[in-house]
């Protein structure tokens, strides 16, 4: 699995770099997220919109200087960490606001 997003990521950071030139662009990504974001909110099943935010976050990621392969590996780590998280009962919480994972002192 997480070959296929190296691959992936690997293929992005080459359209991207001759599309949009070298740097961190940081801001400019923040911006277009939060586009993306606002065109969920009037959108919210629409597939593609939730995935450019995940295009852009990978964009940002690399930008930032981590590899595709440091990139996977995050993203399958950070996954096994919100699984061992202990987490509310979603029934106690408002659908329109986030859920938090519960945070012990030694987080």
């Amino acid at each position: 699995e997480e070959a296929g997003i190296e691959s992936y990521v690997e293929r992005q950071r080459e359209f991207s770099l001759r599309t949009f030139g070298p740097g961190n662009r940081t801001m400019g990504l923040i911006a277009h997220i939060c586009k993306e974001l606002k065109e969920i909110e009037e959108s919210p099943s629409d597939l593609f919109e939730w995935i450019d935010v995940v295009i852009l976050a990978f964009d940002g990621a690399w930008r930032a200087g981590y590899e595709p392969q440091q990139i996977a590996a995050a993203l399958t780590e950070k996954a096994r960490t919100n699984h061992l998280r202990t987490w509310p009962d979603w029934r106690t919480v408002d659908v329109d606001q986030p859920i938090e994972h519960i945070r012990h002192a030694i987080e």
